[in-house]
């Protein structure tokens, strides 16, 4: 399990305040998601590009997670074109590809890649623990923040415990197969996964009882937005507000 192979870099993005680049995630990628002009999606995958380009990432590791992305974006191009109704461009049978299907489907596609890239570039540039610690300090409830800081750290935990159940069932001469021991056997496997999990959910809550756990955690990394910061910020909402009056320029 890989996590965070992007938060590690010394660019101008990598440097920037968590609740700057979480506010700036969440104004773009709003009016993204919710616009229906091409011509705005293609601005928004523009927008994406750039902040990738200056973000210095590793470009095989992006293009990997937009392949896992356009993975599912593929099964739209099937069934979008043959179900959507419209003007007919070409027809095998009882099968016709419609126009409308297929504009939206490419609509779709700038979309959710363009909001990929900015997410990719804003908040994949820092830790979870500094996400964590942003929403917080940007008014959310802490215990869901406190939920997201303890997911990403345990599990690691669960995982590796899963490893080794599966690799004492494979010790055990366990051949995976379409059968019904095959079945059980997984059945118990994840059910002993989330027995043991909620043992050492159980000790941890005891263990940070007993060292003066008040429902906080502290960060060393409690920075002050600058001047950088501010100038971003406001670029990115103006960027935003830009897309949103290209969308309403274009109905």
């Amino acid at each position: 399990m890989r996590f965070e192979q992007f938060s590690q870099g010394s660019s101008f993005l990598h440097r920037l305040d968590t609740r700057v680049k979480l506010i700036s995630t969440f104004f773009l990628s709003l009016v993204l998601a919710l616009c229906q002009s091409d011509l705005t999606a293609l601005a928004g995958l523009v927008i994406g590009i750039l902040l990738i380009t200056a973000a210095r990432l590793e470009m095989r590791q992006v293009c990997y997670r937009l392949l896992m992305v356009n993975a599912f974006v593929g099964f739209l191009w099937i069934t979008l074109p043959l179900s959507y109704p419209g003007d007919r461009v070409f027809a095998v049978g009882v099968l016709s590809i419609s126009s409308q299907g297929v504009a939206l489907a490419t609509l779709i596609t700038m979309k959710t890649n363009a909001i990929i890239l900015i997410i990719t570039a804003l908040l994949a540039t820092s830790g979870t623990a500094d996400l964590g610690h942003g929403l917080e300090r940007l008014g959310m409830p802490r215990k869901l923040c406190l939920l997201l800081l303890f997911s990403y750290r345990y599990i690691f935990v669960i995982h590796q415990e899963y490893q080794r159940l599966a690799r004492a069932a494979r010790l055990r001469c366990f051949r995976p197969g379409t059968n019904l021991h095959t079945y059980r056997t997984y059945g118990y496997l994840f059910g002993m996964t989330l027995v043991k999990s909620c043992h050492r959910a159980d000790r941890v809550r005891q263990a940070m009882m007993l060292r003066g756990f008040k429902g906080r955690f502290l960060t060393l990394n409690d920075s002050i937005p600058v001047r950088n910061d501010l100038l971003f910020l406001g670029a990115a909402v103006a960027g935003a507000f830009c897309l949103l009056a290209l969308e309403l320029g274009t109905r």
